[in-house]
């Protein structure tokens, strides 16, 4: 038999552990499919995960490891009483009442749940290289909001060629001596306004027909290997920070088809955190394209946890 719950949240990330808080303080007994550690779509815990240092987390003065504060959230979320499991859904289904969701291949569904909080977060797109996965965290990183701080005075690379590589860069000036924005074309995709404001800065350089072959370095960035898309010559650029700002994917494979989602595949939510079907509701990178921030993924969750409260009254659970 399914076990049957009131609240179901798919996601551990800051979003769906601070759902698992409120939850579980409301006495709504949540159970929390985490994901699993060799996923690299929903690992436990989320992105913040390969996050070395937090200084933006409020109540931090001195900064936080990302698996840290992962694990303290964890722990509170356990604490009060939340159902954690480290394990993923294989299946998910929203088009019955109580929503179904599989853990396994069985064709019993494990668990039936009143609501759901889909936290799945979102993953950034790499280059694949050599180096890449080493050296993540590493002086390699794919947020300059959450990392630009540590590379004061130094010479740095973007790599990409539209609006979320130039918002990169441009912000990075305010802490780098230079800025090499690496794109495999001779043009930019970005909006022209950003252009502008790039092409014109001062700190910024363009490495036009470029493509990253290696990032370089043993414990910590030293370079680039890349090489010009037309003549196939190779050469080192010079930098000790990379950032990769290639694009995001929301983790939306479970409940596509059954959600609606923005034209650019994150979840689309309507008041507050609700979703197209009705109980169903949305936190963290899973439906925001514009933030990406540890603090505003758990303000979501917090926000769904809430919604999913309510909603369950309204209906008389």
């Amino acid at each position: 038999m399914p076990q049957r719950t009131s609240v179901l949240i798919v996601g551990s990330g800051p979003a769906g552990l601070t759902a698992a808080i409120y939850a579980a303080r409301a006495q709504l007994s949540p159970i929390v499919i985490e994901g699993e550690p060799s996923s690299t779509t929903d690992q436990p815990g989320g992105q913040l995960m390969l996050t070395t240092d937090i200084e933006n987390f409020p109540g931090f003065p001195d900064g936080i490891g990302g698996p840290e504060l992962m694990a303290q959230l964890r722990a509170q979320a356990d604490r009060f009483g939340a159902d954690l499991r480290v394990t993923k859904v294989q299946k998910l289904d929203l088009s019955v009442r109580p929503f179904r969701a599989w853990l396994t291949e069985d064709e019993e569904p494990s668990i039936e749940a009143d609501t759901v909080i889909i936290a799945t977060g979102a993953r950034s797109l790499m280059l694949g290289v050599p180096g890449e996965e080493r050296l993540l965290s590493h002086g390699l990183s794919t947020c300059a909001t959450c990392d630009g701080f540590f590379f004061r005075g130094q010479d740095i690379a973007v790599i990409g060629g539209g609006d979320s590589a130039l918002e990169e860069a441009l912000f990075l000036t305010r802490f780098a001596s230079s800025v090499t924005i690496v794109h495999r074309r001779d043009s930019l995709r970005a909006s022209k306004i950003m252009q502008e404001r790039a092409l014109t800065h001062a700190k910024i350089r363009f490495a036009w027909n470029t493509q990253v072959k290696e990032v370089l370095g043993e414990e910590k960035v030293t370079g680039l290997r890349v090489a010009n898309t037309e003549t196939g010559a190779e050469q080192i650029l010079d930098v000790t920070g990379v950032f990769v700002a290639i694009g995001h994917v929301p983790n939306t494979s479970i409940v596509e088809g059954q959600l609606e989602l923005e034209d650019n595949g994150y979840v689309k939510t309507f008041v507050g955190t609700a979703t197209s079907v009705d109980g169903v509701f949305a936190a963290g990178d899973v439906q925001d394209h514009v933030y990406r921030q540890a603090i505003t993924s758990a303000g979501s969750g917090c926000m769904a946890a809430i919604d999913a409260e309510r909603w369950l009254e309204a209906h008389g659970h």
